[in-house]
């Protein structure tokens, strides 16, 4: 396991797994469906060519190589955030 900031019911949870005292209720049918879920969400079948500012390619691909991630995925993975609403703006929360 890597060097994550566990919140404590995530800590829990990772205690009782380890013990074996975690029980699993996902039957065959559900965990099909979340499979197909899953390889639709991440499944990357479109192609897109934008223009950016030079200063802001290399920061994006400093950002990524910082995660251990290529640049297209960070900004793949950003684009997904703000269509699914869960990219928030830290400098309006500042306000």
């Amino acid at each position: 396991m890597t060097n994550a900031k566990l919140t404590e019911e995530e800590q829990e949870l990772l205690e009782a797994v380890e013990k074996g005292e975690f029980i699993s209720v996902l039957t065959k049918n559900r965990r099909e469906q979340l499979e197909a879920i899953a390889t639709n969400t991440f499944k990357k079948d479109k192609r897109i060519n934008i223009r950016i500012s030079n200063r802001d390619l290399l920061a994006v691909q400093s950002k990524a190589s910082q995660e251990g991630i290529p640049y297209q995925t960070l900004v793949s993975s950003i684009i997904h955030k703000y269509v699914s609403g869960s990219l928030k703006d830290v400098t309006e929360e500042k306000k």
